[in-house]
């Protein structure tokens, strides 16, 4: 079918609208019409080179969530009509890391920069006959997608979609941050770092798991406030202006556990974040960086004889199928803040606009809203 697409064509380029030819699903696929697509830094580091591609077209986006409107041969989990959300990492829930609980590290995201489907290994996207790289073999900054099946979570159908979008990528990465990869256990003090869309909803899973002091940092005044809402006691503008309070809240003991989101993460981000660890703590690393970034700042001696741990976190070491349901029935419960996250919304063709706003830190969320135009 031919549809609509936001395109980019190298590096440091601005996305383009173009039309697109998408694939009918193969054997293991779906199609999704899609109604939202949240606005996430991931896309922005392709956009930068911080994150490198094999070849362009480029289609960004990976947090959406629609309505099934084909199913592939050999689908039985999915049919038509299902609402779902799409997790931009697929859990196929077979190989070692689905078995051993841990479907954020699936095998199949081994080739989730490659453009090639995971059903057949070949493009499903197509702009002005070249075959397009999507994110995360996603691209839902397009109105409709063709995806595998093991990408595609449903959910109730009472659920608004443009919220359980979010759930696909920023809110399970953030909540689970704290909640997982950090293990925050009750009473205990937690520091954020970066309060974007990611670093929000680790603020609500430091709150969820019951911390006593969930602490964030952020230079911006609007996302300080906003931290407030999604359940912070303190906030700082920097690493540096919230170590004495910290040290004095915790009588000395400082946190123990840290979570950084920031937009981009430099190596020279550790050092300072483990500082603010105590003994036995545990800092994660939830922020991308550039792929050819390899050096860190860190006190090795700190590390080893104050017994501190650095956690990489992808997911926030959830899992997508378990936790995309959880999170959106927490949601329905008033459990889990969802609405507040969305700052702004945007049409597709504004989507420079979008990534203009959030590089200027005037949102928590921006998202795309397809409408019957778009179909």
């Amino acid at each position: 079918m031919k549809t609509k697409a936001a395109v980019l064509w190298g590096v440091g380029q601005d996305y383009q609208i173009e039309e697109i030819e998408l694939g009918d699903p193969v054997a293991g696929e779906v199609q999704v019409r899609l109604a939202a697509s949240g606005l996430c830094h991931s896309d922005e580091h392709v956009r930068t080179g911080d994150t490198q591609l094999p070849s362009w077209p480029f289609i960004g986006g990976h947090e959406g969530a629609g309505v099934v409107t084909k199913v592939g041969a050999g689908v039985s989990i999915l049919k038509e009509g299902d609402h779902v959300v799409l997790g931009f990492i697929p859990a196929c829930g077979r190989c070692p890391a689905c078995t051993g609980g841990h479907m954020n590290l699936c095998d199949f995201g081994a080739n989730l920069l490659t453009g090639m489907a995971i059903a057949d290994n070949t493009f499903r996207h197509h702009v002005k006959g070249q075959g397009a790289i999507p994110m995360c073999l996603l691209g839902t900054f397009s109105p409709y997608v063709t995806v595998h099946e093991s990408s595609a979570i449903k959910i109730d159908d009472d659920i608004p979609l443009d919220k359980a979008a979010l759930v696909g990528c920023a809110v399970t990465s953030g909540w689970g941050s704290s909640v997982y990869a950090a293990d925050v256990r009750a009473g205990e003090t937690v520091v954020v770092i970066g309060v974007g869309g990611v670093g929000a909803n680790a603020v609500q899973g430091a709150k969820a798991a019951g911390a006593k002091w969930v602490v964030a940092i952020d230079p911006l005044e609007f996302k300080r406030e906003q931290a407030m809402v999604m359940g912070a006691t303190h906030t700082f503008s920097s690493m540096a202006e919230a170590a004495e309070p910290l040290k004095e809240m915790t009588w000395g003991r400082m946190a123990e556990k840290a979570v950084i989101c920031v937009g981009r993460i430099e190596g020279s981000h550790i050092a300072e974040m483990m500082s603010l660890v105590g003994k036995g703590g545990t800092g994660v690393v939830t922020g991308m960086g550039a792929m050819t970034d390899i050096e860190v700042n860190l006190s090795l001696f700190e590390l080893t004889l104050l017994q501190k741990r650095l956690q990489g976190a992808v997911f926030g070491g959830g899992n997508p199928r378990f936790d995309i349901p959880k999170l959106l029935g927490l949601y329905r419960e008033g459990k889990l803040k969802l609405d507040e996250l969305i700052t702004r919304t945007y049409r597709l063709e504004d989507i420079n606009q979008g990534y203009a706003d959030m590089n200027a830190g005037k949102n928590i969320r921006g998202v795309i809203m397809y409408g019957e135009e778009d179909y």
